[in-house]
């Protein structure tokens, strides 16, 4: 007697059909095998999406957030019109290079590159220096206008003969004192929305949110001599008293 095992089919069963349902028993695994494959699929894709709209995120909002990090936060926030009329009016028969110190989307670089001066701009976020050049190259003057990504505590202006400055009030002393002794006595300072704290301006013009202030290096220049000289005399005349 063998060990062979015989399957009994019930009375009537197609011979075919044990054949057919061994064929449908091996079907299943693989079809759930493939629907699992399909899932993981569109789960990898979805991750794929989700992480690189984060990564986009997080590199186009870094340059705007992180300035408001620092210290001295100088937000950009684009110049009006007006404002921009204010400025190139204080720039009326002035010669010679201009900056911008924090220069935003190139507003006021490329309003003063069509009046004919070679200005540069100074800007800690990328997206805007690329915004600003590709403004200038349609705008037709990238030739005069020149953008530059750093950081403006770590610049020296004293190349400069014209500044325009749209700050903020908690960084215009710090500003103040680096132009001083950085500027040469022909340059101008024009600023915008806030004055600086110490120097009196030459000229005002606008009102309210649009008000520009221009300062000629000269003037506080000649001031701080004449303070000094003050001071001297009258320690001078202080110890005379004194000797007497």
């Amino acid at each position: 007697m063998t060990g062979t095992a015989v399957l009994l089919l019930p009375h009537g069963t197609p011979p075919g059909a044990l054949k057919e349902g061994r064929q449908s028993g091996s079907v299943l695994p693989t079809s759930l095998e493939a629907s699992g494959l399909k899932k993981s699929g569109w789960g990898l894709l979805l991750t794929g999406i989700v992480g690189g709209t984060l990564v986009a995120v997080y590199a186009v909002a870094t340059p705007f957030i992180t300035p408001a990090l620092r210290r001295i936060c100088l937000p950009f926030v684009p110049a009006t019109a007006k404002q921009i009329e204010n400025v190139v009016e204080m720039l009326r028969s002035r010669r010679g290079p201009l900056v911008d110190v924090g220069s935003g989307d190139g507003r006021i670089v490329i309003a003063a590159a069509k009046e004919g001066f070679v200005a540069a701009g100074y800007e800690l976020n990328p997206w805007l220096v690329w915004y600003s050049r590709y403004r200038a190259w349609r705008e037709g003057v990238q030739d005069l206008a020149t953008f530059y990504i750093s950081d403006l505590w770590k610049v020296t202006f004293s190349q400069y003969s014209n500044v325009v400055v749209f700050g903020v009030p908690q960084m215009m002393p710090h500003l103040e004192k680096k132009l001083e002794v950085e500027l040469e006595g022909d340059a101008r300072v024009i600023a915008c929305r806030f004055p600086f704290p110490n120097w009196t301006p030459d000229q005002v013009t606008g009102e309210g949110t649009d008000t520009v202030w221009a300062y000629d290096v000269s003037t506080f220049q000649r001031k701080r001599r004449d303070a000094l000289t003050d001071g001297r005399c009258a320690s001078s005349r202080s110890l005379k008293n004194k000797m007497y």
